[in-house]
C-alpha cells in the first residue's frame, strides 16, 4: 500500500509535540463548538444535516485527543501526563455540554418523529434511539441547577479516574529492588535474569535490578526459590498504590477510590437509580443486578467444590517437595507451576521456546486470513511512537482495505501495564468517500535481549488473541454508519464476545501445529505437549473461575451498596470471599487500590462481562467444533457478529448467528465444570 492513499487522519507521530498537540485540541474545540451551534439550530433535521455531521464533529475531536490520550499510556513521559492532564477535562466538558444540549436531543427527536423515520435502515434507526436514552441518560430531563451538578459530577469523576490510572502508574515506577546476590535469583530463568541485569545496568549498577513491570513481577513470583523475595515481590505488588507495603501512603488510591463511589452514586440518584450498578445495566444486555448476581453466584457454586479440591491438591504438594505447611499467596504461583510439569510435563519455561512473538504474531494472522478470507500485510509510511511498533493492512480477498493497525507488543518503562485495543479511527462513509478504521493494539511482553527473541508463555499467547478479537471487531466492521461501527454502539458485556472467542484457538491442536516452533530447532511443538496443553485448560480451572467470580461480585456490590470508607470496602470485598473464594489473602493485601478496570476504565458494575461474554464465546466456539470447522462457519461468524458491530442488539446478532439464544453448557465444558 502506498503512502499516498493512508487515510489522512493518521497521528504524526514522530513529529507530534505535546504543547503543540495540546493547542491543536484547543484550537479544535473552539472550531467544534461553533459547527455544533449551527447544526443545533437546524431547523428541520434529517439524518444527513444532523448525525453525520456529528459524526464528523466526533471524528474532529478523536483525531486531536486520541494521540495525547493514546500517548498517555504508552509513552507517558511528564511532557505527554501534563498535556493528557490539562486536556483531560476540556474534553470532558465538551462532550458534557453535547449530552446535555436540549437544542440537540430536541433535533433527535424531531428525527425519530418524522413521517419518514421507518424508511431509515434498522442501523440508523437503532443510532437515533440509543442516541436519545444517552441524552436521557446524561440528565437531559433534569431542572438546571441539577444538570449542573450533573456535569459536575461528571467532571470530577473524569479527573479523579485518571489521577487513579496516573498514581498506578507512578507507584510501578518508584518501586524498584537491587539485586546483588546471584543466589537469591536461584530459579529464575535465564533470559529473565538477563533482563534485569540489563536494567540494572541501565541504572549504572552492578547485578539486577527487578521492578514491578509485570514480566519481572512473574519471573520472581512464578520461578525463584528464594521465599522471602516471593513474598517481598508479593507484597510491593498487591500493595501498589495504597496504604500498605513498601511505598505505604506516597501514591495512596484508597481516597480517590472513595470519592469515586461517592460521586457514582450521587450522579445515579440524580437520574433517578437507587445506585451505581442499576444506572450502568441500563446499556448492557443483562437485566437487572439480581440477574447478575445469581449467574455469578451460580457460577460459584458449580466451581468452589473443584477449586478447594484443586488447592488441597496444591497444598499437600507443596509439602511433598518440603514446602511450607501452609501455602501463602506467593507460594501459589511457584507450585503451582511445578505441579503443572509434573502431573502435564508442561511448564512456561517448556513452551516458551515454541512461542517467539513474531511467530505467534503470524500464526496468528495466518488464522486470522483462513477464517475470515483476509490479508494482513505489513504496511509502511506510517509514522510510530517507539520503535518497537509495527503498522499492518487488512485486506478483503479482492485486494480492497479494510482496516488498518499499529502494533506495540513489548513492556518498557513509561508505559501502561496490562494490554488492550484501542480506535485510533473509526470506520464511515460519506457517498463514495469510505474512513477505514485504525487499531491501537498494545501488550506488555518480555522484550527481545541480545540472540533470544521475545518469548511468550501461553497465556501471553492467549492475552495476543483475546486483544487481536477486539481488533477484529473494530476491523472488519462492514458499518458505514459511525455510530454504530465496530465495536461502538455494542452492549458492554458483549464486547468481549470476540476477543474471548478467539482465546479458544490458543488450545487448538490444528491452528498450534501452524505456529508453534522452537526458535532454535524449528521443530514443531511436539504432538505429547499439544495433548498436555489442550488438557491444562481446564487445570486449576475451579479457582480461576472463583477468582474472577470473586472480581465481578465485588464490583457489582460495591456499585450497589457503596461504602463509606476504606474498612467498609475491605470489609465487603471478604463477605465476597465468605461465598465464593477458596483462599485468602493476607490482611494488607489492597486489591481494589489498583483495580483500574472498574475505578479508571469503563468496567464499573461491568467487570461481569468477562464471564457473561464467555457464555456468548465459548457457544460460538461450539458451533467451529459442531461443524467440524467448516470455513463456512468462519465466513457466518464473520458476517454475523464482526462485520455487523453495534448495528443491531447483541442478542439478535448471535442468535443469528447460532440459531437458538445462547447457553452456558459449552463454557461449562471448556472449564472442566459440567461434573461440578
Amino acid at each position: 500500500m502506498r503512502s499516498d492513499v493512508l487515510p489522512p487522519a493518521l497521528p504524526a507521530f514522530d513529529t507530534l509535540d505535546p504543547a503543540a498537540a495540546l493547542a491543536h485540541l484547543k484550537a479544535t474545540l473552539e472550531s467544534q463548538r461553533t459547527r455544533v451551534k449551527a447544526l443545533s439550530e437546524h431547523r428541520n433535521p434529517t439524518w444527513e444535516t444532523l448525525v453525520e455531521p456529528l459524526d464528523d464533529v466526533s471524528d474532529a475531536l478523536s483525531n486531536a485527543w486520541g494521540p495525547i490520550s493514546h500517548l498517555f499510556s504508552v509513552t507517558s513521559t511528564p511532557e505527554w501526563r501534563a498535556a493528557h492532564d490539562e486536556g483531560q477535562p476540556l474534553i470532558t466538558d465538551f462532550w458534557l455540554e453535547l449530552s446535555q444540549s436540549e437544542a440537540l436531543c430536541e433535533a433527535y427527536k424531531a428525527i425519530a418523529a418524522r413521517e419518514d423515520f421507518a424508511a431509515l435502515s434498522p442501523t440508523r434507526q437503532k443510532i437515533v434511539n440509543d442516541a436519545l436514552r444517552d441524552f436521557t441518560l446524561s440528565g437531559i430531563g433534569l431542572p438546571a441547577d441539577d444538570k449542573a451538578r450533573y456535569k459536575a459530577l461528571s467532571m470530577a469523576l473524569s479527573e479523579k479516574a485518571s489521577k487513579f490510572e496516573s498514581q498506578l502508574m507512578d507507584a510501578v515506577e518508584a518501586y524498584g529492588l537491587h539485586i546483588t546476590d546471584a543466589q537469591r535469583l536461584t530459579g529464575m530463568p535465564e533470559s529473565a535474569q538477563q533482563r534485569a541485569r540489563a536494567k540494572a545496568k541501565a541504572k549504572n549498577l552492578d547485578g539486577w535490578w527487578i521492578g514491578l513491570d509485570f514480566p519481572s513481577f512473574d519471573a520472581v513470583i512464578t520461578y525463584v526459590d528464594d521465599r522471602d523475595l516471593r513474598e517481598t515481590l508479593y507484597t510491593a505488588w498487591v500493595t501498589r498504590a495504597s496504604d500498605q507495603g513498601p511505598l505505604a501512603g506516597k501514591f495512596d488510591n484508597g481516597p480517590l477510590m472513595l470519592e469515586i463511589l461517592k460521586l457514582r452514586q450521587q450522579k445515579a440518584e440524580l437520574l433517578g437509580f437507587a445506585h451505581p450498578a442499576a444506572l450502568s445495566l441500563e446499556t448492557k444486555m443483562a437485566e437487572s443486578v439480581e440477574q447478575v448476581e445469581a449467574f455469578l453466584l451460580d457460577l460459584a457454586q458449580r466451581a468452589r467444590p473443584r477449586a478447594q479440591a484443586e488447592w488441597d491438591a496444591l497444598q499437600a504438594f507443596a509439602r511433598e517437595l518440603g514446602g511450607p505447611e501452609t501455602l501463602m499467596p506467593w507460594d501459589a504461583a511457584y507450585y503451582g507451576e511445578k505441579l503443572k510439569d509434573r502431573e502435564l510435563g508442561l511448564s512456561d519455561e517448556v513452551l516458551k521456546p515454541y512461542f517467539p512473538v513474531t511467530q505467534v504474531i503470524q500464526g496468528l494472522f495466518d488464522l486470522v486470513e483462513s477464517l475470515y478470507g483476509v490479508r494482513i500485510e505489513p504496511i509502511a509510511g506510517i509514522s510510530t511512537w517507539h520503535a518497537d511498533v509495527t503498522t499492518y493492512a487488512v485486506r478483503h480477498a479482492n485486494g480492497e482495505i479494510t482496516g488498518l493497525f499499529y502494533l506495540d507488543p513489548y513492556a518498557r518503562d513509561q508505559k501502561r501495564g496490562g494490554a488492550w485495543m484501542d480506535e485510533c479511527l473509526g470506520r464511515h462513509r460519506r457517498d463514495h468517500d469510505l474512513q477505514v478504521p485504525v487499531a491501537y493494539l498494545v501488550c506488555n511482553f518480555t522484550p527481545p535481549h541480545g540472540d533470544e527473541p521475545g518469548l511468550l508463555t501461553h497465556d501471553e499467547v492467549t492475552t495476543l488473541f483475546h486483544e487481536f478479537g477486539h481488533g477484529l471487531h473494530h476491523l472488519l466492521t462492514q458499518v458505514d454508519e459511525a455510530g454504530a461501527a465496530g465495536i461502538r454502539g455494542v452492549e458492554w458485556d458483549a464486547v468481549e464476545l470476540p476477543s474471548q472467542f478467539m482465546e479458544n484457538w490458543c488450545y487448538h491442536p490444528e491452528t498450534l501445529k501452524r505456529f508453534a516452533r522452537h526458535y532454535q530447532t524449528g521443530e514443531p511443538l511436539p504432538e505429547a505437549l499439544i495433548d498436555q496443553l489442550t488438557r491444562a485448560r481446564t487445570w486449576q480451572s475451579g479457582l480461576s473461575t472463583v477468582r474472577q467470580v470473586e472480581f465481578a461480585l465485588f464490583d457489582l456490590r460495591l456499585h450497589r451498596d457503596p461504602p463509606a470508607d476504606t474498612a467498609g470496602v475491605l470489609a465487603l470485598l471478604e463477605q465476597v470471599r465468605d461465598e465464593v473464594a477458596v483462599t485468602r489473602p493476607p490482611a494488607f493485601n489492597r486489591m481494589p487500590w489498583s483495580f483500574s478496570h472498574i475505578f479508571a476504565g469503563g468496567y464499573a458494575a461491568g467487570y461481569y462481562s468477562y464471564k457473561w461474554a464467555e457464555v456468548l464465546s465459548a457457544d460460538a466456539f461450539a458451533a467451529f467444533e459442531e461443524s467440524d470447522f467448516d470455513p463456512q462457519t468462519g465466513q457466518r461468524f464473520r458476517d454475523a457478529i464482526l462485520a455487523r458491530g453495534g448495528s443491531a442488539p447483541a442478542i439478535d446478532l448471535f442468535t443469528e448467528f447460532r440459531g437458538r439464544a445462547p447457553e452456558p453448557d459449552a463454557l461449562l465444558r471448556h472449564s472442566g465444570l459440567l461434573a461440578a
